[in-house]
């Protein structure tokens, strides 16, 4: 079972204008959607991680240093388990598909970045559905 996927997107510019555009990203799954816009390039956000919830994470500013954790128990998890690393930047269109089973944390590389992040649960089926980890509980590399 594949647990996160990457969509790479295009873009073309001519002299109306740019489109960035991701023809093979399937959207019909997506419940909400919002907004982070980290207030500097040292904060990390995470541990947070969900047992069923689906998220997607996109880059429109900037760009972000996204770490995965895939999850062995949820309850207590082991430290050793080891961080997958994706970069996301505007300059480059991508979105990572990141299933349940897996914890998420992330910081902005550039001042005034911008994560997009769509999930398929509602806020309430969200809550319900919510880890919290310390950011130290694993290494990853930022």
């Amino acid at each position: 079972m594949i647990f996160h996927k990457v969509f790479d997107g295009s873009n073309f510019s001519d002299k109306r204008g740019g489109l960035i555009f991701f023809n093979t990203f399937d959207m019909s799954e997506l419940v909400r959607m919002y907004e982070i816009s980290p207030s500097d390039t040292t904060n990390i956000r995470g541990w947070q991680g969900h047992k069923k919830e689906k998220k997607w994470f996109y880059c429109n500013a900037g760009s972000f240093i996204v770490n995965l954790i895939k999850v062995d128990n949820f309850e207590k998890p082991s430290k050793t388990l080891v961080a997958k690393r994706h970069v996301l930047t505007a300059e480059q269109p991508r979105i990572i598909e990141i299933s349940g089973g897996y914890a998420t944390a992330f910081k902005a590389n550039e001042a005034n970045s911008k994560l997009i992040v769509f999930s398929n649960f509602s806020l309430e089926d969200s809550q319900e559905d919510d880890f919290r980890f310390s950011v130290d509980n694993w290494t990853a590399a930022w």
